[in-house]
């Protein structure tokens, strides 16, 4: 007998942009939220995110991501005690430098996954602990249209920590924010 286990799991939401190249440059909005929503990163207090030794890592990771993508810059985030919001600039490097780049640079998913992965076994290798997850499975994109949109969600990131209180991703708050446009 042949049972079907299609719809017996929820379905993943696709929120990836129908016919949308995601090596092409422009610059990216993105959440990456830890595994079950724990809070390995550190604190907020008065308003300031204070990393911990896993927090540390996962900065340390984040601004390291230019070295090994060099048509990323990536220099607006923040890493909050469960989450990390980062704005992230695919740029087309082709024409910079003595020698030419290939025309396709990496996509978004490559390099959110790079730093998911190594930031994990950094994480995991400090705690000294294997295989432990720190990230949920997959994360948050949304393309930024316009300068407008651009300062907006700039200014969300770096003020996010005083927002802690009312955050949707702070598993302790009473009293959820609203979604904003750009935010799942």
């Amino acid at each position: 007998m042949h049972t079907s286990l299609e719809g017996s799991y929820p379905q993943r939401r696709n929120v990836r942009l129908h016919n949308y190249d995601y090596t092409w440059q422009g610059a990216y909005f993105v959440t990456i939220c830890t595994h079950d929503k724990q809070s390995p990163f550190g604190n907020i207090t008065d308003c300031i995110m204070s990393l911990n030794p896993c927090g540390a890592i996962a900065d340390s990771v984040w601004q390291d991501i230019p070295q090994h993508y060099p048509e990323v810059k990536n220099d607006i985030f923040i890493i909050m005690p469960n989450h990390v919001h980062g704005i992230i600039i695919i740029q087309d490097l082709r024409r910079v430098g003595p020698r030419p780049t290939p025309t396709k640079g990496h996509a978004l998913s490559e390099i959110v996954r790079a730093f998911k992965s190594y930031s994990s076994r950094k994480i995991n290798e400090h705690r000294h602990l294997q295989g432990i997850p720190v990230w949920q499975r997959g994360y948050y994109e949304h393309v930024i249209r316009s300068e407008e949109e651009f300062t907006r969600i700039g200014e969300y990131i770096l003020f996010n920590a005083a927002r802690w209180e009312t955050d949707r991703e702070n598993p302790h708050t009473l009293i959820k924010a609203p979604a904003l446009p750009f935010e799942h």
